[in-house]
């Protein structure tokens, strides 16, 4: 059996409902990609009772002669399935069969989206199976699983029908933390330094789907050539195979994707609409939700005096998306491009943006750094509503001790040098900021970087220095 990876919350969750001693609905989602699956037939292993998942573009008819197989394994029984009212009858009359000994009974249905086809009636009969068969028994586990998160939210959490409140916990599986991704791979028998996980990991996130098939015998940049620009790249095609398996023809998901990939900051929904050529209506708010429930954007507010709507922005945080737009979208490829591309400046424009997401993704870890996680804060970006003056700091930590930390985040191979330029454009920065905001304050300026800030003339401006190894703690 593989070892599971980090997890620890998940673990203690799923541990805490298999032994609550009452019937459990539990609704797991998150990006595809990310490990559902894995965790739950890992965690519960030869304890399921039953198991069955969604089989992409599949019809009815596929998809319930998938789950009549599935209960012929278990029942050793071959039944014809006439639809999903017979198929949860029938999965029911099995769960009767099994010994009543305490033991939990437990179902896993997996990708939900995909068994329920047009008209297919599989959310009426799982509603039926749930309301009026398996919630009576104490000893009920039922775990429902999907990459689609607007559509179980919209479907089975937020269900205004039978299932109404009926799911009794929720499990976002989120990425792998840089921890968890050291961790992954040096459990694959990786001897990477933390400036290579970083760098794997503003490629590929802490998606382990990806760290999977990363090779420990080669080098860096040969494993991104492989995966990303070889002839047969196993991950050339990914953006396509990700989007359309969430959202069906994806084309108004990836024009809102494409025009955040070129705004680094992110765009307000106005904005947006403005460079689609569409109206800010009702179908963009569904389509910018459901990107933002499957995390590939987020949503922030930008501080102003006077808070309003319009302040709000969406700003595209999935890293393979990321790197896709920027190396992958419109290219010739070539087996060498990674090796070829490293040294180049567009390299060091992407190296910047993407190390600004993972120190947004490790907030966390900077607030322990900084040994303000007892302390409420507030996180936001800012940036100056004067039209002639362009700054901004894509990361406030807003304290409730009167006191905000202004970071400056810089990725770097060595200690970061701060020179005099910078040093002016700093101050002007907080300045601005304060100015702006009206906050009264005491602004403490705070550097995240890689390895530390280098001691000269200009380094005393910086009140606080998070580095690498904090964010990997």
């Amino acid at each position: 059996m593989a070892k599971l990876i980090g997890r620890k919350p998940e673990i203690k969750a799923l541990s805490k409902y298999e032994n609550s001693g009452k019937p459990e609905f539990v609704a797991v989602y998150g990006r595809r990609r990310v490990g559902k699956t894995f965790l739950i037939r890992q965690y519960f292993a030869d304890r399921l009772c039953f198991y069955a998942s969604g089989e992409y573009g599949a019809d009815i008819s596929h998809q319930l002669g998938n789950f009549s197989e599935e209960l012929r394994k278990r029942s050793g029984k071959k039944v014809k399935l006439k639809d999903w009212s017979d198929a949860f009858w029938r999965l029911s009359d099995y769960i009767d069969t099994l010994p009543i000994d305490g033991t939990r009974k437990i179902i896993f249905l997996d990708e939900l989206p995909w068994f329920d086809t047009q008209q297919s009636g599989f959310i009426r009969a799982l509603d039926y199976f749930w309301n009026h068969s398996f919630s009576c028994r104490d000893d009920a586990l039922l775990i429902v699983c999907c990459s689609a998160t607007s559509w179980m939210v919209n479907n089975i959490i937020n269900d205004r029908g039978g299932l109404h409140n009926r799911i009794t916990h929720e499990i976002h599986l989120y990425p792998f933390t840089l921890h968890e991704t050291e961790e992954y791979l040096q459990n694959g028998g990786f001897k990477w330094n933390r400036l290579t996980i970083l760098q794997t990991y503003m490629i590929l996130g802490g998606i382990p789907f990806y760290l999977d098939m990363l090779d420990k015998d080669e080098t860096f940049p040969t494993n991104i050539d492989n995966l990303m620009f070889s002839r047969d790249a196993p991950l050339k095609n990914e953006f396509n195979r990700l989007y359309d398996s969430l959202f069906g023809r994806s084309g108004k998901y990836e024009s809102v994707i494409t025009a955040l990939s070129k705004q680094a900051s992110g765009l307000t929904r106005n904005e947006i609409a403005e460079q689609l050529g569409i109206k800010s209506g009702g179908n963009l708010t569904v389509v910018l939700s459901n990107l933002e429930n499957c995390d590939f954007v987020r949503y922030y507010h930008v501080k102003r005096k006077k808070e309003n709507s319009s302040n709000g922005i969406y700003q595209l945080t999935d890293f393979f998306t990321l790197f896709y737009f920027h190396f992958i979208k419109n290219r010739n490829l070539s087996a060498n491009d990674w090796t070829d591309l490293m040294s180049s400046p567009k390299v060091s424009t992407w190296t910047g943006l993407a190390f600004e997401r993972v120190c947004l993704d490790h907030i966390q870890k900077i607030k322990e750094a900084l040994r303000i996680d007892t302390i409420r804060t507030l996180q936001y970006a800012w940036r100056s509503k004067d039209p002639d003056n362009k700054a901004q700091i894509d990361m406030v930590i807003e304290r409730a001790d009167n006191m905000t930390n202004i970071c400056e985040i810089k990725y770097s191979k060595d200690d970061y040098t701060l020179t005099k330029n910078e040093e002016t454009k700093l101050r002007k920065r907080m300045e601005a900021y304060k100015s702006e905001t009206g906050t009264r304050n005491g602004l403490l300026l705070t550097l995240i970087t890689t390895y530390g800030l280098t001691n000269n003339t200009h380094s005393g401006i910086v009140d606080n220095v998070v580095t690498l190894d904090d964010l990997f703690a």
